[in-house]
């Protein structure tokens, strides 16, 4: 088993996660705690419509940690823009969250990140 293999598998296990960004400002790490999703086969951060200081950080670098299982990952942030792209991710991601607003509000106003993992900056 790889090293993305067992992740993966710790990722399958923990929807709730904490991330460490670089504030997009002050330079100065930024850790928080977040949801985790899975959509089309691939691990990704959103939350419902409105701003995020994190997806802002991400925007300015988009190398951040991931702690996971008292592991510290260095990851990368794949932000998605395209129309098309955020339709199909959102779709799986709010059709599982019940209630949760709209699936249009989502794709207009949610911001939308892909773990990449496996892939890093000179962190």
């Amino acid at each position: 088993m790889t090293a993305t293999d067992e992740l993966r598998q710790a990722l399958d296990t923990q929807r709730t996660v904490e991330i460490t960004t670089i504030g997009r400002r002050t330079g100065r790490p930024r850790r928080i705690e977040t949801w985790r999703y899975r959509a089309d086969g691939r691990y990704w951060l959103t939350g419902s419509p409105g701003s995020r200081d994190w997806y802002a950080n991400l925007l300015a670098n988009p190398d951040f940690t991931l702690h996971l299982h008292q592991r510290d990952i260095p990851v990368r942030g794949r932000v998605v823009t395209d129309p098309d792209e955020r339709a199909r991710v959102f779709r799986e991601i709010v059709s599982g969250l019940g209630g949760a607003g709209s699936l249009k509000s989502w794709i207009e106003g949610s911001p939308l990140v892909e773990i990449e993992l496996g892939v890093s900056g000179s962190r």
